[in-house]
């Protein structure tokens, strides 16, 4: 399925009609890809950028962003039993990869909040290469040239929003990939923070307790040195007097 996107908006027509248009071509793609085989589909679910492809539920499920919840659900059991690894025993380790991305774009369309985020991402990529066609039909219009650009093709313009679309949900993921990573790491610092405050918390308390524990020592020690200072007596200093000296009498 192609990503989201729009027929080329005529000047004056309305944007919603021009969506459903673009999306009424587009489904006549889908139903010609939902008939793929088992293995086709676990090849299209593994492709190449996979990881960034399967970003889009719709993609995925090869579904219109407008379809119903029983829509959705029947569209999951159809694709689930084609790459179902026990119907696929002869690539089972791919199928189960396959069968989990199918799970998780079904779960992911069952919220409403989740649905609508990625229903936005696909009309803020149509929205964008509208926008840049009108900038190419200005700047033609400026230079005195036809106002004809490339993307008036369905096929190229449907192209030019699956890029865009994917481009957009690959730049929302790395986002969420970074916001997760620097939470991450403020929970590990917040943990080592707290795990030094435990630790210092009980070298104290340890401390605490030793110091307790010897201060009844440390004073029968303290009281024997006295003791032992007090029996001991002092020995006068007995210093050796000089010998007087006779004066001699001269006759």
């Amino acid at each position: 399925m192609a990503a989201a996107g729009g027929e080329p908006v005529a000047q004056g027509g309305s944007r919603d009609e021009a969506f459903q248009t673009f999306y009424s071509e587009v489904k006549q793609i889908e139903k010609r890809d939902s008939v793929l085989t088992p293995k086709q589909q676990i090849e299209r679910l593994l492709r190449p950028g996979s990881s960034y492809f399967n970003l889009n539920p719709f993609e995925v499920l090869q579904i219109d962003p407008e379809a119903t919840d029983e829509e959705i659900k029947k569209r999951f059991r159809q694709l689930s039993i084609l790459v179902h690894p026990d119907k696929n025993q002869d690539d089972a380790d791919r199928a189960q990869k396959a069968f989990e991305a199918v799970d998780k774009a079904y779960k992911l369309l069952l919220e409403p909040e989740q649905k609508k985020r990625a229903v936005d991402v696909i009309h803020a990529g149509k929205e964008y290469i509208e926008h840049m066609m009108t900038q190419k039909r200005k700047q033609l219009k400026k230079e005195g040239k036809p106002q004809i650009v490339e993307e008036d093709d369905p096929e190229v313009f449907r192209q030019a929003v699956y890029k865009q679309t994917m481009k957009l949900f690959a730049e929302l993921e790395i986002k969420r990939k970074e916001r997760e990573a620097k939470e991450m790491h403020e929970r590990k610092r917040q943990r080592e923070e707290e795990i030094e405050t435990q630790e210092k918390a009980k070298r104290d308390r340890e401390w605490q307790k030793n110091f307790e524990e010897s201060r009844d020592g440390r004073v029968d020690s303290w009281r024997t040195f006295q003791a032992k200072g007090k029996k001991k007596e002092k020995k006068p200093r007995t210093f050796l007097k000089p010998p007087k000296v006779k004066m001699e009498q001269r006759e």
